[in-house]
């Protein structure tokens, strides 16, 4: 993936030294130090691994951008309805009683990150992350539009005039773009995409979407368009504690010191004897990993905690290591026991299960086999029941002892279904309400149920009581619910 652009310049800030003065003197110089972050002007490039960068932000737009567009039973196949409290996840329909699978997601989220961590680095950094994705999008369209690095590295240092103006405004205008159509999607997902469409192009937007796009679309463009690796530097708390999960067997770009040291130019036309007689190794000293890192950082220095897995710097050395007809792999993906102590791929790869790892995979696998399975098993409505506090236990009619209370019940499915609502517990306990209940699809509906128990049936006081509510239809199913009847004295 190309890494091409320049990042907006922040403002590091270093601690005001006070300096005393010589010859005695008590007074002092208060010198306030402040360092400008230099802006990145990351070199594009090409290779294997560009590759796969480019087809992971095709996969994930393609995916962002095309979700809220799909449709399913005649509505929006992936819907986050807040107002009406459901969640729609393609044939999954979802209530706020159902926030243990948002759990088991996040959770199995946090664990496949710190599998992947420990396995093979900040990949999930590199390649899809949301920061990673965009800004290489919005570097691409600024290398489009302003140029290579060179170009843009001169463009910056010129004086402002119309072609500069221009060139600036269409970058800033696109990027513009870019934001407000991803704000636009993203708010899709929680609003009708298709209504949010009608109500963008009527001018009708109401003011929360309103916010809401905008919020995100210029969220979208201040990261990726201007702080960029300043993000992934400094506000990113996964930076900070990824090296909790990293050890010397985890995967990462390594820089191969013991082949490269001492670095220096020489003629194209050396043999390895010739630049070996004078001290040298094989880096040429180029400098191209450090143009082309997105993070600014030179990988021969070692391990850092801005480097984001990217590799372009491998890209890029390997095709300087091939025009020199030096071998591959100066930069490459290692570990730190494979460099140090010069282990093959296999003996690195048969290091990957280590307790850790193991310990991830099967905590991972657990959750997710659990969670899994109570997707499959769960029933495809769901029933709460609660006592009307507002009616108290009577006696009514030849001295029946009556209860009321309300059941919600919950459609999870894509059809109108009938239930037929049952109470045992009570010998002779017996609903008087109408039984059979109607509910249209996705839909919840309260329902008054009356509850009436002979006088003998029960001593005074509060007894166990089971609600069981019956779908009809050709997949019969049944939920249960506890409840209390109380006989007053």
């Amino acid at each position: 993936m190309s890494s091409s652009g320049n990042s907006g310049a922040s403002r590091r800030v270093i601690p005001i030294v006070a300096v005393a003065a010589a010859g005695g003197d008590d007074s002092s110089a208060v010198v306030s130090l402040y360092q400008s972050e230099k802006k990145i002007y990351a070199r594009s490039v090409s290779g294997w691994f560009n590759h796969w960068r480019w087809a992971m932000v095709w996969v994930t737009q393609l995916v962002f951008y095309g979700l809220p567009w799909l449709s399913m039973n005649d509505r929006q196949a992936m819907l986050f309805d807040l107002g009406a409290r459901r969640f729609y996840i393609f044939n999954l329909v979802l209530y706020p009683q159902d926030l243990i699978y948002l759990t088991g997601l996040l959770i199995i989220s946090a664990l496949s990150l710190f599998l992947f961590t420990a396995v093979a680095g900040r990949l999930w950094c590199g390649y899809a992350c949301p920061q990673t994705v965009y800004t290489e999008v919005f570097m691409w369209v600024e290398r489009k539009i302003e140029g290579d690095r060179v170009a843009r590295m001169r463009l910056d240092k010129s004086p402002w005039s119309l072609a500069k103006l221009g060139r600036k405004s269409a970058k800033h205008a696109v990027w513009i773009a870019i934001g407000l159509w991803t704000g636009f999607t993203f708010v899709g997902y929680f609003t009708p995409i298709k209504e949010l469409s009608s109500a963008v192009m009527s001018f009708s937007l109401g003011p929360w979407e309103s916010f809401w796009v905008l919020f995100y679309g210029f969220a979208t463009d201040g990261n990726a368009g201007w702080m960029r690796e300043q993000v992934c530097k400094y506000m990113c708390p996964y930076a900070r504690f990824q090296s909790a999960m990293f050890d010397r067997d985890t995967l990462i770009v390594t820089y191969d010191e013991a082949r490269g040291e001492n670095r220096g130019s020489r003629p194209r036309s050396d043999t390895p004897a010739d630049y070996q007689a004078k001290g040298l190794g094989d880096c040429i000293d180029c400098g191209l990993c450090v143009q082309v890192c997105p993070t600014g950082i030179d990988i021969r220095k070692g391990l850092q905690y801005e480097c984001i897995s990217c590799s372009a710097c491998i890209d890029v050395c390997d095709g300087v290591m091939d025009k020199m007809n030096y071998p591959r792999g100066l930069i490459r993906n290692s570990t730190q026991n494979g460099i140090s102590q010069k282990l093959s791929r296999s003996a690195m790869f048969r290091r990957v299960l280590r307790p850790r790892v193991l310990i991830y995979t099967a905590v991972l696998g657990v959750i997710s086999l659990s969670l899994l399975a109570s997707l499959l098993t769960r029933a495809t409505f769901k029933v709460d029941v609660v006592r009307d506090r507002g009616v108290m236990a009577r006696m009514v009619g030849q001295g029946e002892i009556e209860n009321v209370y309300r059941l919600q019940i919950m459609n999870a499915t894509e059809h109108r279904q009938q239930y037929v609502i049952q109470v045992a517990g009570i010998d002779g306990a017996r609903i008087v309400t109408e039984a059979a209940v109607v509910v249209d699809a996705a839909e919840s509906r309260w329902v008054p149920v009356r509850v009436q128990a002979p006088p003998n049936a029960a001593s005074a006081g509060s007894h166990p009581i089971v609600f069981r509510i019956a779908l009809q239809g050709p997949s019969p199913d049944e939920v249960t619910e506890k409840s209390v009847f109380l006989v007053p004295r």
